[in-house]
């Protein structure tokens, strides 16, 4: 991993000795680099502006602009930066709401090193990640919604071989292997993906995935 590009990672909290902690782990890790801090969402957009990170460390409780419109203005603006969620709070209304505004991935405070070293690096790459409550949250919400979405039976039996794996959080590179298919072949079934169920993200074919019963839980 070390030959590999970095993760250029920007942490936003309000509280600066969680900065001061997760800028000590990251610099722990060679492959991750921090190129900017900020302390609420206001400060997060101006930095996004400057230095375009990959990856956003965001926690959702701040002054002047909490997480989660900082999420959404810079999904809209910046859609190619991805965002993780760093939280202390796993209600069912911030969990849908991050996610529906461009998160793609949900973790907690309480999580070991490993653990959010393994998720920083998993949304690097574009995959999914979810801590077990807030995937537990999401798939309670995700059942419980009453609007009608496209049936699987649209799907072909190689794009359900690939959503189930996309809701596993694999890269597509990985799903190639998997698969034993092409790069590129991958990229076609999930052009095609999106469109068939008029979705727009990874997170979304995941969570159509569980709401479908593709996946168990545990994999999410």
């Amino acid at each position: 991993m070390s030959e590999e590009k970095k993760v250029r990672v920007m942490i936003v909290d309000d509280h600066e000795v969680v900065r001061r902690g997760l800028e000590f782990f990251l610099a722990s890790q060679a492959d991750f680099e921090v190129v900017a801090e900020a302390s609420n969402g206001l400060e997060a957009l101006q930095l996004t502006r400057d230095v375009n990170p990959d990856v956003i460390l965001m926690d959702l409780v701040m002054p002047e602009m909490d997480g989660l419109d900082a999420i959404r203005i810079i999904k809209n603006n910046f859609p190619d930066v991805e965002i993780l969620v760093l939280t202390s709070f796993v209600d069912d209304e911030k969990v849908r709401t991050a996610i529906q505004n461009g998160a793609a991935g949900y973790m907690m405070k309480d999580a070991s090193p490993i653990e959010l070293a393994r998720a920083i690096r998993a949304t690097g790459r574009g995959q999914v990640y979810f801590h077990p409550e807030a995937a537990r949250r999401l798939a309670n919400i995700v059942r419980s919604r009453t609007k009608q979405m496209p049936a699987p039976d649209i799907l072909t039996n190689r794009e359900m071989d690939v959503i189930r794996l996309i809701a596993r959080g694999l890269s597509n590179q990985e799903i190639a292997d998997d698969l034993t298919i092409s790069l590129k072949t991958v990229k076609t079934h999930v052009s095609s993906i999106l469109g068939k169920l008029g979705l727009n993200s990874r997170v979304r074919v995941a969570l159509y995935a569980l709401r479908h019963s593709l996946v168990p839980l545990d994999d999410i």
